[in-house]
């Protein structure tokens, strides 16, 4: 874990503040950084401070005003979960209102697939090429995991054969959201499902516990550029108009 360079006079409540953050299971690397920048802006405008005022919270978003309304809107919102650390035992200390920045003004709008283009993408997934070797079924438990769980394409790729407990319906995430492991608990159509894809596979190197669950046709692990460039010839194939978002 990198070393915090710290070196205001508030270096101290924020070494404490990302230390309790850490503890609670939190990756709060990126966070730390951003603090680090916060704790720079103190030791170079305001080295004879001792406490955060309004004055020194407008100050530091004027100096950050050049950045993305996004980034501005992260920096803003860890120098005010330290605020609110810091108040609980100095009162002097100054909580910035919620919401002083605002969100990038673009709005995400993911594409829900029909039950009948999902019907589609998987029968098109069953018939890549090569004919009998594990890749179509590869890729048709692939993508009906993702369908049927919600997880992140990452950590399928992640899983490992150790990670599937059949006779318990249980998939083990090693290393979810926030850095925090976690089971998850399967319908019995996809645990079937991963047992037949499993039986298949155990035909295939490598075959030890922690060896990759998705293997490609090296018996490698399966990688998101490849599996990206085939999720979107199969859109192509099924007829699924298609964007970045798809």
């Amino acid at each position: 874990m990198k070393t915090i360079e710290l070196h205001s006079w508030l270096s101290e409540q924020i070494g404490r503040f990302i230390e309790l953050r850490r503890l609670s299971g939190t990756d709060y690397s990126s966070q730390t950084r951003l603090l680090e920048y916060f704790d720079r802006f103190l030791a170079e405008q305001y080295p004879d401070g001792s406490f955060i005022t309004r004055h020194i919270i407008d100050h530091y978003l004027e100096s950050l005003s050049h950045l993305r309304p996004r980034v501005l809107f992260n920096c803003f919102c860890v120098v005010r979960q330290l605020c609110r650390h810091i108040v609980q035992t100095e009162p002097h200390c100054h909580v910035p209102e919620p919401m002083r920045c605002v969100a990038a003004s673009k709005v995400f709008h993911p594409y829900i697939f029909s039950e009948q283009e999902i019907e589609g993408l998987l029968s098109a997934a069953s018939a890549l090429p090569p004919p009998k070797s594990l890749r179509p079924y590869t890729y048709r438990t692939l993508f009906g995991l993702l369908y049927t769980t919600g997880i992140r394409i990452g950590k399928a790729f992640s899983l490992a054969l150790m990670d599937f407990y059949s006779e318990r319906d249980l998939l083990y995430i090693a290393e979810g959201k926030f850095k925090k492991a976690r089971w998850l608990t399967l319908h019995p159509s996809t645990s079937r499902m991963l047992n037949q894809y499993i039986e298949l596979r155990l035909r295939n190197s490598p075959k030890t516990p922690d060896s990759p669950l998705f293997i490609n046709m090296r018996d490698h692990r399966l990688r998101h550029c490849i599996v990206y460039a085939t999720f979107r010839q199969l859109l192509e194939k099924c007829g699924i108009v298609h964007n970045k978002h798809t």
